[in-house]
């Protein structure tokens, strides 16, 4: 019985010692998905910012600017798209847009950004834009992958439309999570015009003819979870500027807008939450359960040995062995 027992024991160890390097390396990157459904908004702001007048054509500071950021995901997109890429693919309709003070709006930038759902490398497609306009994405954008490691990334700029190193800085506590902390500094750059403009009857095609261009600069800013890889906090310093050509008379530039942009509060407070919970999820797949399995299956192995070990301890009579007949005396 002790024989059998100890076979059972050692069949559970072995497969408890087996499900664990499977699990972290086999399972995790099968099941730590981004899903295709996803859906956020995300509310910026620049208090205090300056922003331009379009109906005077000049610079002037406003108590706050908004930005609403919008990610949908396209699942039948998504599915259309894996059927050629072999892999797990998400399409993020996202939706830059700015407001003044009034409400009004003073920009809006759509943009599709297709993506593998684990590694977060993107997928090259038909359809992958930034407002309107074809690119071919290189580095990350919105998210880190699954276990962030301590080191630069690309990422990749909308509104320059170009890619640029984002330099890890450290790591830091940020209300009780670990996050590494990410900045990207976009030097002065020519970039397009907005398709929609603030004011009805000017498009970039008009303001192009004025020979007037637009530059921009930003310095990014990412807090970021790295078991998940999503960021719990951003900001921005962004400054764009018109420059030249007959719109701004006889001024060689004049500022478009200029602002700290930070998270609202209460989106911090959320995505903090959302983060943790989700952290978990990921512990289990890549720690917990693996080590917890592995120390199951040595525990069990240690038990196994231990009931074949007292088995053949010696002491009493051999198995099978019985003892002479005793003589009948009649």
């Amino acid at each position: 019985m002790r024989r059998k027992a100890g076979l059972i024991l050692l069949a559970l160890a072995v497969f408890f010692a087996a499900l664990s390097p499977l699990l972290r390396w086999y399972a995790f990157p099968r099941l730590a998905k981004i899903p295709a459904d996803e859906y956020q908004t995300m509310v910026l702001e620049a208090r205090n910012a300056t922003l331009l007048d379009y109906g005077t054509m000049t610079a002037r500071t406003v108590p706050k600017v908004t930005i609403v950021q919008t990610l949908k995901g396209d699942v039948e997109a998504s599915e259309e798209i894996e059927r050629t890429a072999g892999r797990d693919v998400v399409v993020w309709d996202g939706l830059s847009y700015v407001q003044g003070p009034d409400g009004k709006m003073v920009s809006k930038v759509p943009e599709r950004y297709i993506f593998d759902a684990h590694t977060q490398e993107p997928v090259h497609a038909a359809g992958e834009m930034v407002d309107g306009d074809p690119v071919r994405r290189e580095g990350l954008e919105f998210k880190w992958p699954f276990l962030t490691e301590k080191r630069d990334y690309e990422y990749f700029d909308a509104q320059a439309r170009i890619t640029a190193p984002i330099h890890y800085k450290g790591t830091q506590d940020f209300r009780g999570v670990e996050v590494y902390y990410f900045e990207q500094t976009i030097p002065w750059t020519k970039v397009p015009m907005p398709k929609t403009m603030p004011v009805a009857g000017i498009t970039p095609e008009t303001v192009a003819a004025t020979g007037t261009t637009r530059w921009y600069t930003t310095v990014r800013k990412f807090w970021v979870e790295p078991l998940t890889g999503a960021p719990v906090y951003g900001e921005e310093i962004h400054q764009e500027e018109l420059r030249g050509g007959t719109l701004l008379g006889d001024r060689d530039r004049v500022t478009a807008f200029a602002g700290h942009v930070k998270m609202r509060e209460d989106y911090i407070a959320h995505t903090v939450d959302l983060v943790k919970s989700n952290r978990t999820l990921v512990l289990l797949m890549t720690s917990y359960l693996p080590w917890g399995f592995l120390l199951l299956g040595a525990a069990l192995l240690a038990l196994a040995l231990w009931l074949e070990a007292r088995g053949r301890r010696p002491g009493g009579p051999p198995p099978h062995e019985h003892a002479e007949p005793e003589p009948v005396t009649v």
